[in-house]
């Protein structure tokens, strides 16, 4: 049996957004009252024993950071808070995934559960990269890969995403 439980379990909502480089799940170890302890530490051991590199922390809080360090899991933490800007925020979050992709990082991206808000992110982030060409393509695939329709709160991030700086398009105008 401790060969079994040795390689952990994988986080909650886990999914692949770009195969084998970046997927997203909810918190490793659950949210808020149904955080665990004992899971959060086989999910990290998990991650680690599937070659993640790094997990880059969208909450608003410094939660789990320690649970990482413990088990040395390469950790990043933007916060992106329901509060916060997402014209602020997105650009530093866009450049930090895709700078450690390039890097050949293999990446998991958390909030604190898989809400409309992180599925906006990833999508917002294949339409900011120029891996989809339009938002609602970049919708599309996410609501595929995650088998869920994305509210209202995700969609705005999309739309929002080829005003942010750094946006694919943008780069190609320069350099073109």
């Amino acid at each position: 049996m401790k060969n079994k439980w040795a390689k952990g379990i994988p986080p909650r909502f886990f999914a692949w957004i770009i195969k084998g480089q970046l997927a997203i799940s909810e918190r490793p170890g659950g949210y808020a009252r149904n955080h665990r302890r004992v899971r959060r530490r086989e999910e990290i051991l998990w991650l680690l024993g599937e070659g993640f590199t790094q997990v880059v922390s969208l909450l608003p809080s410094n939660h789990n950071l320690h649970a990482y360090d413990e088990l040395e899991m390469t950790w990043c933490h933007l916060p992106f808070g329901p509060q916060d800007d997402p014209a602020i925020c997105l650009p530093d979050i866009y450049r930090h995934i895709r700078d450690s992709l390039a890097r050949g990082e293999r990446i998991l991206v958390h909030q604190e559960e898989l809400n409309d808000r992180l599925m906006g992110v990833v999508a917002g982030y294949l339409r900011w990269s120029g891996l989809v060409p339009s938002g609602p393509q970049a919708i599309t695939v996410v609501e595929r890969i995650l088998g869920r329709q994305m509210g209202t709160p995700g969609r705005e991030l999309v739309t929002l995403a080829p005003s942010l700086s750094g946006h694919a398009a943008a780069l190609d105008q320069v350099e073109g």
